[in-house]
């Protein structure tokens, strides 16, 4: 019985903390976070040029070979 009660408590203290990690979080762009958001795009940007020259580059050659 005694155990039955200390599951319930732990279960609720688990969706208490979980509550309130996702009411702690924010919208709130800080500085920092658009910067690293700047940066991520700048890469995704980067790879996509890269693979669309590599998927040029591939064209070209098989082009070459006909």
């Amino acid at each position: 019985m005694r155990s039955d009660l200390l599951k319930k408590m732990a279960m609720a203290m688990m969706l208490g903390m979980m509550a309130f990690g996702v009411v702690a979080c924010d919208n709130d762009d800080g500085p920092a976070e658009k910067a690293g958001e700047s940066v991520d795009n700048a890469m995704d940007d980067a790879g996509q040029a890269v693979e669309n020259t590599g998927e040029n580059i591939q064209d070209k050659a098989e082009d070459a070979k006909n």
